[in-house]
């Protein structure tokens, strides 16, 4: 083993053999669980360990400060030296960054920085295991089959700066997504949860949810494109909003080149986006979606800046009681715009003071309405009104007068996000959700059912 093997001391050891003006080293110490089942059965099982990298070198010139980035994975003590100075040629071969700040200072160290990184493995499933296997004997005995998958992701993160900071972040993240079939695969039903350790999923519960939309589906009923009252559930709300936060960067808001930007210049800060209460925020402490609390910047883009890492996060609203409250800036966009720093937070929660569950939502719904599973292969269409095009799946079904009475065709859709929010008629009770579209990037989500008078089914779609 080499004499320099734990994160702590590859951090230690790389700003040891830096030259130039500023060092930011970030260690990821990687390990993975997964299983995955068919046809009520097991498939495969894995576990998995890994390490990464990054060092980003920065260099003061007459001009400006110039930054360097290089990543690798499975790295020693022999490969420390050349990544550096790999690091550092990038840098000054650069041109002056536009984002370049001081590096971050003054920020206390992590008491737990020194300690082995944290680790998951197959111990996670132990619990959930055999109740999955007791959810695949009922499927069985329901004539219904199971398949999906369940992985959890452990990353310490060990950050260290030439400045002085010694920070240290452990991320759990776990995903379980169950899709339901009848047995001659015409009917299908998906549903997805996210969590910390697989000790609040349910497999059971999960299966009786999916044998009930199974059921729903056993009634076809074909209609055409329009506009109809529709309710999304908490997982559709989530993949529309994580893409409205995404698309809420402060600097492209000024310059007018957002849903965001006030025409004629300037933001719609403080503009009324939505007439119930809601209150859109990002906290790194909320319980169960607890994440990074300080700045982890591999790169820069519109959203994050290297010259921002350690920097602390702090709870955060986008919007508050319906009105436009933060725009998301680093360090260098906020001053750009003069607007308040805001970071980028790796969690959302919308909050609507809706106490109604889904199925409440759906027991109250006069005349018809349409009720979804989840969304799709969502894409922009236009940022200016960020209008987002997409497909249904999994399930589309026809309620009228509180009850569901069948599976309606599957449609793509033509909405804005800003403009849901601004039509919303009714938001539910908060609960965490699992995205289905952006679940590889963004996982710590929690939201509420919304209910939309008038929501855009553009065209039938053939998809299931």
């Amino acid at each position: 083993m080499s004499r320099v093997s734990k994160p702590y001391e590859i951090v230690e050891r790389a700003l040891e053999l830096s030259t130039t003006d500023g060092l930011v080293v970030i260690a990821d110490e990687h390990s993975s669980a997964n299983l995955r089942w068919a046809g009520n059965a097991l498939t495969t099982n894995g576990v998995t360990r890994g390490r990464t990298l990054t060092v980003i070198a920065t260099v003061d010139g007459a001009e400006g400060t110039a930054s360097g980035v290089v990543s690798r994975s499975a790295v020693t003590a022999d490969d420390l030296e050349p990544l550096v100075r790999a690091a550092e040629a990038a840098a000054r071969g650069a041109g002056p960054a536009e984002d370049a700040q001081p590096l971050v200072s003054g920020v206390p160290s992590s008491p737990d920085f020194t300690d082995a990184p944290a680790e998951t493995g197959s111990e996670v499933f132990a619990d959930f295991a055999p109740a999955l296997g007791d959810a695949f004997a009922r499927a069985r005995s329901g004539e219904r089959e199971l398949y999906g998958f369940a992985n959890h992701e452990l990353t310490s993160t060990y950050l260290g700066t030439s400045t002085g900071l010694r920070l240290r972040h452990d991320q759990p993240t776990g995903t379980l997504e169950l899709n339901a079939k009848s047995p001659n695969r015409t009917r299908s039903a998906w549903a997805g949860r996210s969590t910390r350790d697989f000790k609040d999923v349910d497999p059971a519960a999960m299966d009786a949810e999916l044998a009930q939309r199974l059921r729903w589906a056993e009634r076809r009923i074909d209609l055409p494109a329009g506009r109809y009252e529709t309710l999304l559930p908490p997982t559709a709300v989530a993949d529309l909003l994580i893409y409205q936060l995404w698309s809420s960067t402060a600097r492209d808001a000024v310059e007018g080149r957002t849903v965001f930007s006030q025409p004629g210049g300037g933001t719609r800060l403080g503009e009324t986006l939505a007439p119930l209460p809601l209150t859109l925020r990002s906290d790194p402490h909320a319980p169960g979606l607890e994440s990074a609390p300080f700045v982890i910047a591999h790169s820069s883009g519109d959203s994050a800046s290297v010259f921002d890492n350690g920097l602390p996060l702090a709870p955060t609203d986008w919007i508050r009681d319906g009105k436009l409250e933060r725009l998301t800036t680093t360090r260098h966009s906020a001053a750009l715009t003069g607007l308040p720093v805001a970071p980028a937070i790796d969690n959302l929660v919308l909050d609507g003071g809706g106490e109604r569950s889904l199925e409440e939502m759906v027991a109250a719904t006069t005349g018809r309405a349409l009720l979804l599973t989840c969304l799709w292969y969502i894409r922009e269409v236009d940022p200016a009104t960020l209008l987002l095009t997409g497909l249904t799946r999994d399930g589309v079904y026809l309620v009228e007068d509180g009850q569901v009475v069948g599976e309606v065709n599957n449609f793509r859709f033509n909405e804005s996000p800003v403009d849901l929010l601004s039509r919303a008629s009714e938001a539910g009770r908060t609960e965490k959700t699992l995205p289905r579209e952006w679940g590889d990037w963004f996982t710590r989500a929690a939201m509420p059912a919304l209910r939309i008078p008038d929501f855009n089914m553009s065209s039938v779609s053939q998809g299931v």
